[in-house]
């Protein structure tokens, strides 16, 4: 039979990009309300261009948080304290409309409240978890390196080796699969914010002979095509030049585009909305199951009903690299009520703002991923 030969290809973007600034920001808001109250609800959501930072949403919490503070704070530890810059930890205004939870639904997620006596999801919709074989971390190749690239860029700016980096960047990167299975890299996308006196050929450099071969291994080869800062140049970047939204990079903090997404953002969010924990509870069953030998590649699916601590419909998906119906037993046996998924996880602790940036899933530490 002939060869099937297909590409995928995924992005990352780093702490600096606008989108992930606002994620940040929400996380971190999120972690100081859980500090002091870990039963507190959060639905925070954020918006910053030029000097100016949005904060709106819902927040019930016994806890008394600084949201300017932090907001400032958050940025601050970005990078972004260039005073000559719109946007500036030390000179932003930071604009507040954040109300109370609504009442319908604490009624349906508060135990004491919900007519069942459990706690209900707190929202409906549906989430998705993914795992694979093709990496040890049981991650898609193409965002596993994707995220690389860009921490690496992170990494390198932090520790001052090349001084004219800036915050703002992104990578893309293009795998080609044989029958499902990764044998190449044939693109690699690098736009990285920079200052203006650097010449554009010392950055290609820079990508060409240290970031990508360091960071990429094996994966980077002759043969890789590598793209660096394409328009010719990028000295403007973050909030400053662009607007940034809360939950705009939901493909980058998941799969990559190898896995469905059910539509719902993570950051700002606490666990009792299910578009959060739902979808992490998924990733840890998925790799689990994964581990488990069950199959090579696995989806899970789960719904839920706003208020109703049982999901409607659990789906699992091996993609003919396993078993199904033995993987179908072996996820039954998993308790997906949200109340059962923050116990086993324990997500009732300050840890969100540490998984804001690239990517929620295929990193050493975290519950899901134990």
């Amino acid at each position: 039979m002939p060869r099937e030969l297909h590409t995928l290809t995924s992005e990352s973007v780093s702490e600096g990009h606008p989108d992930k600034v606002c994620d940040f920001i929400a996380d971190s808001i999120l972690d100081a309300y859980i500090c002091q109250d870990p039963a507190s609800h959060v639905a925070c959501e954020v918006l910053c261009k030029n000097d100016i930072v949005v904060l709106a949403g819902e927040i019930t919490s016994s806890g008394r948080v600084d949201h300017e503070e932090i907001a400032r704070q958050a940025v601050r530890e970005i990078g972004y304290v260039d005073r000559g810059e719109p946007f500036c930890a030390d000179t932003l205004r930071v604009l507040q409309h954040i109300s109370k939870q609504a009442g319908e639904i604490a009624q349906g997620v508060d135990p004491s409240k919900n007519a069942n006596k459990e706690q209900g999801a707190g929202d409906q919709g549906m989430m998705f978890g993914y795992a694979t074989s093709e990496t040890p971390e049981l991650m898609p190749l193409p965002i596993a390196l994707a995220h690389r690239l860009t921490r690496g860029l992170a990494g390198d700016r932090r520790a001052g080796r090349y001084p004219w980096l800036r915050p703002d960047a992104k990578s893309q990167v293009t795998v080609v699969y044989d029958d499902g299975t990764p044998i190449g890299v044939s693109h690699v996308l690098v736009s990285t914010q920079h200052r203006p006196e650097v010449e554009q050929a010392e950055i290609r450099e820079y990508v060409r002979t240290d970031l990508a071969p360091r960071v990429l291994g094996g994966w980077c080869t002759p043969d890789t095509q590598i793209l660096v800062n394409p328009t010719g140049g990028f000295c403007q970047g973050g909030p400053s030049a662009d607007c940034g939204v809360t939950g705009r990079k939901i493909i980058v903090d998941t799969y990559g585009g190898a896995a469905h997404h059910g539509g719902g953002a993570f950051s700002g969010k606490d666990p009792s909305k299910v578009d959060r924990s739902g979808a992490y509870f998924c990733r840890h069953v998925a790799r689990e199951l994964v581990k488990a030998r069950l199959a090579r590649k696995a989806e899970i699916q789960v719904a839920y009903a706003i208020g109703v601590a049982r999901p409607l419909a659990v789906k699992v998906e091996t993609f003919g690299t396993g078993d199904t119906r033995a993987a179908r037993a072996f996820v039954e046996t998993f308790d997906f009520r949200p109340a059962a998924i923050i116990e086993r996880l324990e997500l009732l602790r300050p840890i969100y703002r540490q998984i804001t940036n690239y990517g929620h899933f295929g990193r050493p530490g975290l519950p899901w991923e134990a």
